[in-house]
């Protein structure tokens, strides 16, 4: 995998002050795209051992609230297979921390088995993830007030919630 960008103190992507990767590749490729340079697998950088330990220590001092991951797209099938197991990583080290993921898909695309990107980590993804922010990136539905997204088709789901609830839960929908 690789990765375009890596922010510290990012506070445009989740709750809280935040460590954020930028992921290389996606299939999506999304009219109005802010980083159409991401939908190149191999933009930027390679996701080495490195670049885990320079994000996990980025991730350790108190006011940092989390992690955050977009891109590219974090669900494309080799992106999740790299992601997955620095992600239990985050979760070992850092149990109290919380991660957002932002994808293109849907929350349905990624639970309905036999579609593109389901891949044989999905799940352990998901169950990795507090908060996703899902579906593609619409320009005729470019909304600058909401938060944390670009369009009003985007949703903050509450992965928390929707895993006890048994059916998607989305975070309250406040303006910025």
């Amino acid at each position: 995998m690789y990765y375009g960008e890596i922010k510290n103190c990012d506070i445009a992507n989740g709750e809280g002050v935040r460590v954020t990767l930028f992921v290389s590749g996606c299939t999506n490729r999304c009219q109005g795209c802010f980083q159409p340079q991401t939908w190149d697998f191999t933009y930027g950088r390679p996701f080495t051992a490195e670049t885990e330990e320079r994000l996990l220590d980025m991730l350790a001092p108190s006011y940092i609230s989390g992690l955050t991951l977009l891109g590219g797209e974090p669900f494309e099938p080799e992106n999740q297979r790299a992601l997955v197991p620095f992600l239990r990583r985050v979760r070992m080290m850092y149990p109290t921390k919380n991660i957002w993921g932002f994808s293109g898909f849907t929350y349905e695309e990624l639970t309905t088995e036999g579609t593109h990107p389901r891949c044989e980590v999905t799940d352990e993804m998901l169950s990795l993830l507090d908060v996703l922010v899902d579906g593609r990136f619409m320009e005729e539905r470019k909304d600058i007030s909401l938060r944390f997204r670009g369009s009003s088709n985007q949703r903050l789901i509450d992965l928390n919630a929707t895993r006890s609830a048994g059916e998607v839960r989305c975070l309250p929908d406040r303006r910025r």
